[in-house]
This record gives C-alpha cells, sequence and structure tokens, in this order.
C-alpha cells in the first residue's frame, strides 16, 4: 500500500498554502506515496478576518484531529506569531488530546514548514518551539537539514527557511514566495516523502 502523506496547514494571507502546495508537488513525485492537503479550522470570525484583509481560504478541505491518525507522515505548516505558530494551529494541536492519550501518532514521521514577516520574525523559533508538539505525541521529527546543497547557502537574495524546513517570509502581505523558497519546499515534500515510504516499508 502506498504511504499516505498529509500537509495541514493553516494560512491567513496565502504564504504557507503556497509552499504547501510546492511540498505537495514534490512529496507526489515520489512514487508509492499518496499525498493530500488539509487546512486546520479558522478560529477567527468572517469580519474580524475581513478587518485584517484576509483573502478567502482556498478550496481545500478542513482536518479533524482524528484524521490525523490516518497518515504515515504529516508535516505541518503555519505561519508564526511572536516567534511561535499562530493561535489557530496551536487551537488545532490543542484539540489533539484523544489522540496523545491513545499515543496514535506515535513513530509517525513530521516535518514542518513556516512563514514569518521578517528575517528576525522566527524562521528557527518558530519551528523549534513547534517541536514540543511533535515530542509529546511521540512523533519522529524529519528535519530537512543541509539536504537542499547550494540553495541552503545562498546570500545573494533573501531567503527564507532553515535545516529545520521550508520558509518563506510574508513581509507587509505583499512579498511572494521566491523561487528558491519554493524549490526547498518541493526539495522538503520530496525528501519526508522518500523517508515516510522507507519508514512505512520496515513497518
Amino acid at each position: 500500500m502506498a504511504a499516505k502523506i498529509y500537509i495541514v496547514y493553516y494560512s491567513m494571507y496565502g504564504h504557507v498554502a503556497k509552499l504547501a502546495e510546492e511540498i505537495e508537488k514534490g512529496a507526489s513525485s515520489v512514487e508509492g506515496v499518496e499525498v493530500k492537503l488539509w487546512q486546520v479550522p479558522e478560529t477567527l470570525s468572517d469580519d474580524v478576518l475581513t478587518k485584517m484583509g484576509a483573502p478567502s481560504k482556498k478550496d481545500v478541505p478542513i482536518i479533524t484531529p482524528a484524521e490525523l491518525a490516518e497518515a504515515d507522515g504529516v508535516i505541518f505548516g503555519f505561519p508564526t506569531r511572536f516567534g511561535m505558530m499562530a493561535a489557530q494551529f496551536k487551537a488545532f494541536m490543542d484539540a489533539t488530546g484523544g489522540l496523545w492519550r491513545t499515543q496514535q501518532l506515535a513513530g509517525k514521521p513530521a516535518g514542518i514548514f513556516y512563514s514569518t514577516g521578517s528575517q528576525g520574525g522566527g524562521q528557527e523559533t518558530t519551528p523549534l518551539t513547534a517541536i514540543t508538539q511533535l515530542v509529546h505525541h511521540g512523533m519522529i521529527f524529519v528535519p530537512v537539514g543541509y539536504t537542499f546543497g547550494a540553495g541552503m547557502f545562498e546570500m545573494e537574495q533573501v531567503k527564507g527557511g532553515s535545516p529545520y524546513g521550508s520558509g518563506t517570509f510574508a513581509g507587509d502581505g505583499s512579498r511572494v514566495a521566491t523561487e528558491l523558497e519554493l524549490q526547498q519546499a518541493f526539495h522538503q515534500g520530496k525528501y519526508f516523502a522518500g523517508i515516510a515510504k522507507k519508514l512505512k516499508g520496515s513497518a
């Protein structure tokens, strides 16, 4: 059977959603892998989102905590708020207590990707603080490391991402992910899928 990979994200302005789509492409390029995109529930009202200038959500299904257990591997994505995952994603993780109690996610590989407002806005602290969620579930964190090669050492242009996972910068909201950032996201999906497939095959 194919290794089932879920890409679960929250995106307010579309930056994380764009990375998620590239990660999906990368993971889907690996034979013997089935990939699905999911969004976590929004916690803000439509009125508040409108005042914040947030665009409409993409047509991606909303996941429930119980559905996480169906996956052989999960890649989580979120924007940062003060160097940590956004409250919407934390609320979703807080609702996974039933999975924690039964340890249904234990032993499953997990990856992280993210978006921050600026270069000092949490490109490393956001995934670093998010690892606590994986640890309590007994998941196996799969970082990108430096497997992306020369792209990890780019100094001529502003580039998001780190050894923890792929990333981008939102700036004032108008900035879009660069080609190099999208390439790293694709690489993360492909790399993660290969590892998830190996783990499933050895189970």
